[in-house]
């Protein structure tokens, strides 16, 4: 009679144990869903994607619309070099993408092409393993020193100013690019756009 008070005993606390796994186990379960984006990124007042879509945007759109990017891209499409952009800020920011989505909008456009330098080693070993390689059939490899040389560089800084105090965090940054001719050294076309985002803190605190 005792062993099977303690057999049900010890049951029930397997269950009770087992109960509160599950229902522990049902509240830490991660819910995953897809959003916009190109939703406003309100996380915090760091650089984020909706900062990364605007500055892009918006050079993008100044450039095409330059009346000098016009007569330059009037009968022909100019060979352009995107540098990465300079982060002169304090965070640690991917400028990559935002090179990458100026080339990518000003391609699409059909007014420019452009040489991805960072592709320059990878293409190298390619054309010394075609030149060099006995596997590869010579009449079908491509010859050094056929590459078209970029006519254009377009390169720019991303600098922020931060101020704080005990009750408001300010931000602002600053975006410049600029499209010079490589040849001549002349700066063609050159824009800039600004950023100011805060964040005070509430009766809640932050």
């Amino acid at each position: 009679m005792i062993i099977s008070k303690k057999l049900k005993t010890a049951s029930t606390y397997a269950l009770v144990g087992l109960s509160a796994l599950v229902i522990s186990g049902c509240a830490n379960k991660a819910v995953v869903s897809y959003g916009d984006a190109q939703a406003v990124e309100t996380t915090d007042i760091n650089f984020g994607s909706t900062d990364l879509q605007k500055v892009a945007s918006q050079m993008t759109d100044s450039l095409l619309s330059s009346p000098v990017v016009g007569t330059m891209t009037a009968n022909k499409r100019p060979v352009v070099f995107v540098e990465r952009i300079k982060n002169k800020t304090s965070e640690h920011i991917d400028t990559e993408s935002i090179t990458d989505s100026i080339s990518t909008q000003m391609l699409r456009s059909g007014k420019f092409r452009f040489v991805d330098m960072t592709r320059v080693e990878s293409v190298r070993e390619q054309l010394t393993f075609q030149n060099e390689d006995a596997l590869v059939n010579p009449a079908t490899a491509v010859a050094f020193g056929k590459q078209i040389g970029a006519q254009y560089m377009l390169y720019g800084n991303l600098s922020s100013i931060v101020k704080s105090n005990a009750d408001k965090s300010d931000v602002y940054y600053k975006f410049t690019m600029r499209l010079m001719d490589m040849e001549s050294g002349l700066i063609e076309w050159a824009d800039e756009t600004e950023i100011r985002k805060t964040k005070e803190k509430s009766t809640f605190g932050w």
